[in-house]
């Protein structure tokens, strides 16, 4: 029958499918790379410090929840900050058990500094997340000191001496009304390095960072870990009550600060550093299926266009590459291979930024993987009805201001 029989328009269906599967690919890729805000650079970092002609006070609200194994490493870097203003910190204690409040005390007791009032709210009621509670009640306790500036970090960040004094700096004479660091995570086991990179650029693929600080731009996050806020825009904005049953709260903290008029910025830090250990796999998977339905509003839909595209761009480059070279298909092991290629050169940055191995790159198809099957298994818990599960609290439903993109 030859090419033209059943059998070979057959083989030829097959190989046009493969091929401008590639191909379709390929061209996401090439629309990431130019039209995503350039999302895949690493280079948005506070800019040089220009000392502001006063510096206003601010008060530091650190929500803790059993962060006892981690306190030691980032409490004492807060209590030696190195700020010329008044500035004082309140650590909420939300409902531990493993002695993190009478840690802190020990702590402030043994470095000094900054002063620290350790307090407690009790459980948070119906509506309201733990953590969002928590914040609540430390902005209430601050707002009696009529600070200008909030600082609000996790328990698990560790920063520079400096590095209040950087921020405010930046907020100030940069004319910001919410600036935010994303905190450089640890990398240290063999599962960190291959994970959490590739978290902070498919959260910088979400939310180009040079996009956010344009007025004017609907696109709007901040990274939870370290954020300075106004207290007059978090007012304005209602923080944190408007957010208050968000799980992903730093990204709804963002878009309320922003949709109020509120000018923001959000940049990768230099040195302010996660000090959490997620040492095994099953640690990232919980870090990140906890909240990803969430981040797609438990919608079906989004679910499944969320694991449609993953494929499209992240599975199909190597798949078709090597279809392609086992069928004969020049067409889709080119195509497959370019669009292989364009991916891994824009994830070469963040490993640079992270000082990991360039070797790493290629394997992004896999880390993708993980991450889908991460998401999937978010929405099978929801289902379950385990929801955001986090620190023996479940938040079956939370509302969020998930994926409204750019």
């Amino acid at each position: 029958m030859g090419l033209y029989g059943p059998a070979g328009w057959g083989r030829l269906r097959r190989v046009s499918a493969v091929v401008w599967t590639a191909v379709g690919s390929l061209a996401a890729w090439l629309w990431l790379l130019l039209c995503q805000g350039f999302f895949w650079r690493t280079d948005v970092r506070l800019p040089p410090r220009r000392e502001p002609d006063d510096w206003p006070s601010v008060c530091v609200v650190v929500p803790a929840r059993d962060e006892a194994a981690v306190l030691p490493d980032s409490l004492p870097s807060l209590l030696a900050q190195d700020y010329p203003g008044r500035a004082e910190i309140f650590l909420v204690d939300d409902g531990s058990t493993d002695g993190t409040g009478e840690l802190a005390r020990e702590l402030s007791r043994r470095h000094g500094g900054l002063p620290l009032t350790v307090n407690s709210p009790g459980e948070p009621p119906a509506g309201w997340t733990g953590k969002l509670w928590a914040v609540r009640h430390g902005i209430g306790l601050a707002r009696a000191r009529t600070p200008a500036y909030l600082l609000l970090t996790d328990a698990d960040i560790a920063h520079a001496p400096d590095s209040l004094r950087e921020l405010v700096a930046a907020a100030r004479t940069g004319g910001f009304d919410l600036v935010s660091l994303m905190a450089r995570l640890r990398v240290d086991s063999r599962w960190e390095r291959l994970v959490v990179p590739a978290f902070v650029y498919f959260f910088a693929q979400l939310y180009p960072f040079r996009r956010i600080g344009v007025r004017g731009s609907r696109t709007a996050a901040a990274a939870g870990g370290c954020v300075l806020l106004r207290a007059d825009a978090a007012e304005r904005a209602r923080i944190p009550e408007a957010i208050r049953h968000a799980v992903i709260d730093d990204v709804a903290l963002a878009r309320a600060v922003k949709n109020s008029g509120g000018h923001i910025w959000l940049g990768l830090a230099e040195r302010v550093d996660s000090v959490r250990p997620y040492p095994r796999l099953h640690d990232l998977w919980r870090m990140v299926s906890r909240s990803a339905y969430a981040q797609l509003r438990h919608s079906p839909p989004l679910l499944l266009g969320t694991v449609l595209g993953l494929t499209l761009v992240y599975l199909v480059p190597p798949v078709t590459l090597v279809a392609g070279l086992a069928g004969g298909s020049a067409g889709a092991a080119i195509a497959g291979g370019l669009a292989w290629l364009v991916m891994t050169a824009t994830y070469l940055p963040m490993l640079r930024y992270y000082r990991l191995p360039l070797w790493l790159a290629p394997l992004l198809p896999a880390t993708a993987f993980l991450y889908l099957l991460m998401t999937v298994d978010s929405a099978v818990q929801h289902y379950r009805g385990r929801g955001a599960a986090w620190k023996g609290r479940t938040y079956a439903r939370p509302d969020t201001a998930a994926l409204d993109e750019s």
